[in-house]
């Protein structure tokens, strides 16, 4: 593992969508610094240090589904921020919703859809 970071923003579902995304991506960057607990947010955040080199996870999370569309914001290295889009586009079905890329860092917006 590095010292980098990639950190994952959830908007709108419950707290068990948001811990759902969250197992999808432990496979492929480990758990992160906390899993997301506040059952009243409307925002979640979590934390993974990531690998140099992150690759997408092949399988998808097992009878994970989400009961409410949530907005996914993943940022950090261009290949963390790949790895995490394409791990959460096959666990749920994940619309691209914009991106923006800058030096050395990548942000990514994905609608997840029950």
């Amino acid at each position: 593992m590095s010292d980098t970071q990639l950190t994952v923003t959830l908007d709108g579902g419950g707290i068990d969508d948001a811990r759902a995304i969250v197992r999808a991506l432990e496979g492929v960057f480990g758990a992160p610094d906390s899993l997301p607990s506040d059952e009243g947010a409307t925002v979640r955040t979590a934390t993974f240090d990531s690998p140099d080199t992150p690759e997408a996870s092949a399988a998808p999370a097992a009878g994970e589904t989400l009961s409410a569309p949530v907005t996914v914001t993943v940022q950090g290295t261009p290949q963390a921020v790949e790895a995490a889009s394409e791990t959460l586009a096959r666990a749920f079905t994940a619309r691209g919703e914009g991106a923006a890329s800058g030096d050395q860092e990548r942000e990514r917006q994905l609608l997840l859809v029950p």
